[in-house]
């Protein structure tokens, strides 16, 4: 007879305590609402630093036959041998789809959903194969990096093409098309000391 509420009471103390659940559950979207907001500023607060960067300069109206066309992806810029000191201003460090045309005039970046921007040839530098840039890491030789000059600035910009058989073609077509050749780092005073990765 006894054994009959000791069970009642056993079946009853599982009750959910709902208030607090709930208020975990808040208090968790809460947190992770702030850390989003924090990201945001923080990111908000890198493009502020960077604002002194020029306006990309768009594709020209005639800009010749295309010499070597890809589709692929655009995974941001960096400051020319800090592959973690990424670059947001003008949108540079939105990463998205990507259509890149090389003419003799320079090379076309067109990216949907995200601003298109034009290289001159005046301005490219160089290209190489490497493996990371700001938060992507591929296999080595995964990334097309092209070396470029604005504003008195040198730029990595990191692609990836659909075809990663393409990248030597564009290594080649790239360094082809630079007036000078890679320009030295320290001509411009940027260190390529960078953190080990």
């Amino acid at each position: 007879m006894l054994s009959l509420p000791l069970a009642a009471e056993q079946r009853s103390a599982e009750v959910t305590d709902w208030a607090a659940r709930i208020g975990w559950v808040v208090g968790l979207l809460l947190f992770v609402a702030l850390v989003y907001w924090l990201m945001r500023q923080g990111w908000k607060w890198r493009g502020s630093l960077q604002s002194d960067l020029p306006e990309l300069p768009a594709a020209p109206a005639a800009p010749g036959a295309a010499t070597l066309a890809m589709a692929g992806r655009y995974h941001g810029s960096t400051t020319a041998g800090q592959w973690l000191d990424r670059i947001v201003a003008h949108g540079l460090g939105s990463r998205s789809r990507v259509e890149l045309t090389l003419t003799d005039a320079g090379l076309d970046v067109v990216r949907p959903g995200a601003n298109d921007f034009f290289i001159p040839a005046a301005q490219l530098r160089e290209a190489r194969l490497d493996e990371g840039i700001a938060g992507k890491v591929l296999a080595e030789g995964g990334l097309l990096i092209v070396t470029w000059e604005h504003g008195g600035t040198l730029i990595d910009s990191g692609f990836r093409a659909d075809r990663s058989a393409e990248h030597t073609a564009w290594v080649e077509a790239v360094n082809a098309l630079c007036p000078r050749g890679p320009a030295p780092m320290n001509a411009l005073n940027i260190t390529t000391e960078g953190p080990a990765r």
